[in-house]
């Protein structure tokens, strides 16, 4: 089962996906409602799904060209604070392979640090059940303000040095009130970063993944995590510049689905009540690592089996210039 989240820029829906259409279900006005109610009833989130007989055209929607637009398949309405953006990285070969070359891995004749952390989940990153396996590379990306649809740009800020997608698959996540963390599905997404800035120095990573990044258009309601086909492309001038195909799910990498959620959620400061989690599991390929830097303009796009339809957006520079951010004191 597929769902999407839709807006009249007055009120919002929620829609099931059904071929060309998208049946309106009128009971819940966003994913977040559904999955408390899942919750609440102890039925899982398929047995509530009650589409009406209202309905949309998919293509008008998906094209940008209806009244009703998409939002991220997932978030927390009216409080985008709630919402908390992360991911994992180094848990495919090529990803690790990636980052290695990136950062001159071959001029140093020894093992880095990012090959190290990769070798470790291969031997301990998907443990026995019951067990717990080795922590895999985490990193911080925002809340929710920094989630884009379907269609919306991504931003490179006036303090970036470029922006380059990363097509990945992540976890959608709600939190009950007794701190249970709930997997709601999975949806394709750009995680979206800029590669140039982490390749000055391999410690800036966590500076290069605050950007914004996009989910969607559908969130999938299922557990299937396994291996998870793809392709992933850019264009420009309406044509296709640079595509790869993309490898994900846990046949494809190096740490289980349980291991990652496990060491995200073992933090207390993560199972709030009713905060929304969204967590990506890595990509193993991006343009940027074969020599592509993209313009505005260009469209990314990401598609994965299963995943609906494909997400696409573009990139925008904003270029104002940098200014100076300036703190005011209190103590006077």
């Amino acid at each position: 089962m597929n769902l999407v989240q839709l807006t009249d820029g007055t009120r919002r829906q929620v829609a099931l996906v059904d071929g060309a259409s998208l049946q309106i279900i009128s009971a819940y006005e966003s994913v977040h409602g559904l999955a408390n109610a899942a919750i609440d009833t102890g039925q899982p989130i398929t047995a509530l799904v009650q589409p009406t007989s209202e309905s949309l055209s998919y293509d008008e929607v998906w094209a940008g060209s209806a009244k009703w637009h998409l939002l991220p398949p997932v978030d927390y309405p009216g409080q985008p604070h709630r919402t908390l953006i992360s991911g994992t990285g180094l848990t495919h070969l090529a990803s690790v392979q990636r980052r290695d070359a990136m950062h001159n891995a071959a001029a140093s004749g020894s093992e880095t640090d990012s090959m190290r952390m990769y070798r470790w989940g291969v031997e301990g990153g998907k443990p026995s059940d019951g067990q717990v396996g080795t922590a895999p590379e985490w990193f911080y990306k925002g809340n929710g303000s920094i989630l884009r649809a379907h269609n919306e740009a991504l931003i490179v800020p006036p303090y970036g040095e470029d922006g380059g997608e990363e097509p990945e698959v992540a976890g959608l996540y709600v939190i009950g009130e007794n701190g249970t963390p709930y997997r709601i599905g999975f949806a394709q997404g750009n995680e979206f970063s800029d590669h140039k800035f982490e390749r000055r120095n391999y410690l800036y990573l966590a500076h290069s993944k605050l950007r914004t990044c996009s989910l969607g258009p559908e969130i999938v309601i299922s557990d299937a995590f396994d291996s998870i086909a793809g392709k992933v492309s850019v264009e420009r001038d309406g044509q296709e510049l640079w595509s790869s195909v993309i490898r994900t799910g846990e046949a494809n990498m190096c740490h289980s689905l349980a291991n990652m959620e496990h060491h995200h959620f073992k933090y207390q400061q993560h199972r709030e009540p009713g905060d929304v989690h969204i967590h990506f599991f890595g990509a193993d390929a991006f343009s940027f690592g074969s020599g592509i830097d993209l313009h505005d303009g260009d469209v990314m796009q990401v598609s994965f089996e299963g995943f609906g339809r494909p997400l696409r957006n573009p990139l925008l520079h904003v270029r104002d210039g940098e200014q100076l951010t300036t703190v005011q004191s209190l103590a006077s």
